[in-house]
């Protein structure tokens, strides 16, 4: 618990237990609410608000102003604080349906241990159960025992040697695969569901137990928490009926970015298929979008999903039941909410949602449905009827919920609201040992395009920045957040965030995303009027546990934005890229001592960091002057382990350009570096890679926008081509690599190394065996400076 000295100023005492806002504020007798002790300084400039160990429920948001320019909000020392954008109920709960025998969902041909069981052999979570008749046997064995959670029977219908075999599961894991003549069963468990009304309560869009997150009633059961939890898929999915074209299409001649092939010019789409982001504008909704699989935004307006699929439908009523599905390729998740349902078909049509991520699909791909009264069949689910205002919840125990069981229901999306302007900005205010938790989730409110990237995204945060200067958050934890904890927004300057935790986060943890003028909504490309955050520091932060909902997500993700420092940050166990820029817009951005790993988890292609640079902006970062040419981005002294789904190490996608990337250690992935579509102008020097594909994948370049890779130590997982340059003019910049595979053999341009450097290419380059992890390790440390 962090401990700051209590300034000697004018301070203000508030205690969520003991306190009273009929109080002075003092340390005797403070406050209850900070709604009230942020009324109470005569002067905001150097005032402090210190709180007391507890939880501070907010009733609305706060608004932070200039008026409240200066003022510090922090913690009484070593007192733990929670600032929750969650409301405390107190229910009365009644048993609605409580029984003591198990039940068993069965579903004929359907396999839950497909590619995973061996021939009448027990695995670690697989157990051979025997060999029995009836399907009803094989459930009664796996009943009779108390870890079977689920089981699974091959019928004496079947003629290959796993006729009568029974198996079961002893983990949860329940995502069964149709094949016929294998029949499944999941076993719920004794029934143990009550029911309270909340009659003051519009809406539960999230459940917190003894503070943790409960599961809305959803089908495959799973804990969004450890991930997706479905691989189920739709029989079909509706066709797209969004406008194929813009209302509007700008693709002005000026200003030209002529340093690459492709992106040479400004392009946004008003209207047609973007009619559902917020504004209703976008690069994906242009008619000149280029770059990896590059098409017009489009996306599916329902889907088909019979009982073949939900063997809990047909459903008595699922409008308002949500959604989720992957993007084809796991580019991103959608949320979809069900505006109408035709039963008999097991058709969902959507009313809202796909807007989460800017590359659509004309179809999703896996899906769970949640938000659905029948699907309340597992331990820790709960449903709230809108209607009746009746919460239904299937308690995790024995018995009712005991009454000193804390329930509270997440209601605030932002917990504080910064709001100044560029003219009249708010500046230096504070925030320092607290904790910010519970805020609600926003994954269907309006997403916009931010620029050329492939995010959607959403302006909210549970603190949301918008015309700050110097604002700081130091030593908070953010926690159970339900979207994302922080959003810099608009105009911004010096924004600090040092020394936080972020943990089980809905989306991301920190996005920040600007304007720039030239078209309707602040979306064009002249970003000369400084309408964007800049220097933001994102330091000493430690991130995990992020995505929890939309999978389009990272520990940092930036858009119109510019020279920011990274530095001495800690991310891990993500679904996407650690850290995200969704755009080159300025540059002058510095990412420095930070430790990337368990990033991609859930997600295909992409590596811990992934840029995009496919729009083009217009600033003065690089020389003070107008320009299209963005600063270099530094990328320098890291710690990053591709250790799942990564193509690369560093992921310069589409357009990338002025990247140098030097004196880091990158370990696990496809190619090390990555510059297609477009990119150029990327530098990549003094690295260590350990235990990748290849070096270095480049694109065709413009005469003095070649790519260099040069004095790097490179260990292979393979013999063969070491990268693929530009092997004629203009050519790839590559010299003085020490190169190791398993048998020294490297190749480059179609030749062994040793022909190619006849021929004058890549002079100072060796290639040698797979070294010794002491050697590398050695290697390792100098680079680091560890």
């Amino acid at each position: 618990i962090p401990s700051f000295p209590i300034p000697n100023a004018e301070t203000y005492y508030v205690d969520a237990a003991r306190g009273s806002d009929s109080n002075p504020g003092t340390i005797s007798r403070p406050f209850q609410t900070i709604h009230k002790a942020i009324e109470a300084p005569s002067s905001y400039s150097g005032a402090v608000i210190v709180l007391r160990k507890g939880t501070f429920y907010l009733s609305s948001t706060i608004t932070l102003t200039p008026k409240y320019n200066g003022l510090t909000i922090q913690n009484y020392p070593n007192e733990e604080v929670w600032i929750s954008g969650a409301r405390l109920i107190k229910p009365d709960w009644k048993p609605y349906k409580v029984s003591n025998k198990k039940t068993v969902m069965l579903e004929n041909n359907q396999n839950n241990v497909w590619d995973e069981a061996h021939s009448q052999t027990n695995t670690s979570t697989i157990i051979y159960l025997g060999s029995f008749d009836t399907t009803e046997e094989c459930q009664a064995k796996c009943l009779a025992w108390s870890e079977c959670k689920s089981f699974t029977f091959h019928t004496p219908s079947l003629t290959s040697e796993w006729r009568r075999q029974c198996f079961g599961r002893i983990d949860a894991a329940w995502s069964p695969h149709a094949q016929t003549g294998i029949n499944s069963g999941l076993v719920k468990g004794t029934e143990n569901i009550y029911v309270t009304e909340l009659s003051d309560v519009t809406n539960v869009l999230g459940l917190r137990i003894n503070t943790q997150r409960s599961i809305r009633a959803r089908y495959p059961n799973a804990n969004p928490e450890f991930g997706f939890g479905s691989k189920l898929t739709a029989n079909s999915w509706l066709k797209p009926n969004l406008p194929s074209n813009p209302k509007e299409a700008i693709y002005p001649k000026t200003p030209l970015r002529n340093t690459s092939f492709e992106f040479q010019r400004y392009q946004l789409g008003i209207g047609g298929p973007c009619e559902h982001f917020t504004p209703p504008a976008g690069y994906w909704c242009g008619n000149n979008t280029s770059g990896g699989g590059a098409f017009t935004y489009k996306i599916p307006t329902g889907m088909v999903a019979d009982k073949s699929k939900l063997p809990n439908s047909p459903y008595k009523n699922a409008i308002g039941a949500i959604i989720q599905a992957w993007r084809p390729g796991h580019w991103a998740s959608w949320m979809f909410e069900v505006g109408s349902y035709v039963a008999s078909s097991g058709t969902f049509t959507f009313s809202k949602g796909g807007f989460q991520g800017a590359r659509g699909s004309d179809k999703g791909d896996e899906f769970y449905i949640e938000n659905v009264f029948e699907e309340l069949d597992s331990e820790n689910e709960w449903f709230f009827d809108t209607q009746t205002k009746m919460l239904y919840l299937w308690y995790n125990g024995t018995g009712m919920p005991p009454a000193d069981t804390l329930f509270e229901v997440t209601n605030l999306k932002t917990l504080f609201n910064y709001q100044g302007t560029q003219s009249s900005p708010v500046k230096d205010i504070t925030f320092r040992g607290v904790g910010f938790k519970d805020s609600a989730y926003t994954y269907l409110d309006p997403h916009g395009m931010p620029s050329g990237g492939d995010w959607g995204l959403q302006r909210f945060g549970a603190l949301f920045f918008e015309g700050t200067e110097k604002c700081e958050i130091d030593s908070c934890v953010f926690s159970r957040i339900d979207g994302n904890a922080i959003m810099i927004s608009g105009y911004n300057r010096n924004t600090t965030i040092q020394r936080n935790e972020f943990k089980w986060i809905g989306d991301t943890a920190i996005a920040s995303w600007g304007d720039a003028k030239g078209t309707l909504y602040n979306m064009g490309w002249d970003g000369t009027g400084g309408e964007q955050p800049r220097f933001n520091t994102i330091k000493d932060n430690l991130a995990h546990e992020l995505g929890i909902w939309e999978k389009q997500s990272s520990f940092y993700f930036q858009a119109k934005t510019c020279q920011t420092l990274l530095e001495g940050n800690i991310f891990y166990n993500g679904p996407r890229a650690g850290i995200n820029f969704n755009d080159g817009f300025g540059g002058g951005s510095t990412l420095s001592t930070n430790i990337l790993f368990n990033a991609c988890r859930e997600s295909g292609d992409h590596g811990p960091f992934n840029s995009w640079d496919r729009q083009v902006y217009v600033t003065k970062v690089r020389s003070g002057t107008a320009s299209t040419i963005k600063q270099w981005d530094e990328i320098m002294k890291n710690f990053i382990i591709a250790n799942y789904n990564s193509q690369e190490a560093i992921d310069n996608d589409d357009g990338s350009c002025y990247y140098k990337t030097h004196d880091n250690f990158f370990a696990y992935s496809g190619n090390g570096m990555k510059n297609d579509f477009g990119g150029h102008d990327n530098r990549h020097y003094n690295n260590v890679y350990a235990y990748v594909g290849k070096g270095f994948s480049i694109s065709k370049q413009l005469e003095g926008h070649e790519d260099y890779f040069y004095n790097n130590y490179l260990v292979m997982t393979r013999d063969g081509d070491y990268g693929n340059p530009q092997c004629s003019a203009p050519k790839t910049v590559v010299h003085d690599n020490k190169v190791f595979t398993p048998n020294a053999k490297v190749e480059e341009c179609g030749m062994s190394l040793e022909d190619y450097q006849k021929k004058g290419g890549d002079p100072g380059t060796t290639a040698a065996k797979t070294p010794p992890d002491a050697d590398l390790l050695q290697q390792i440390s100098k680079t680091l400076g560890i």
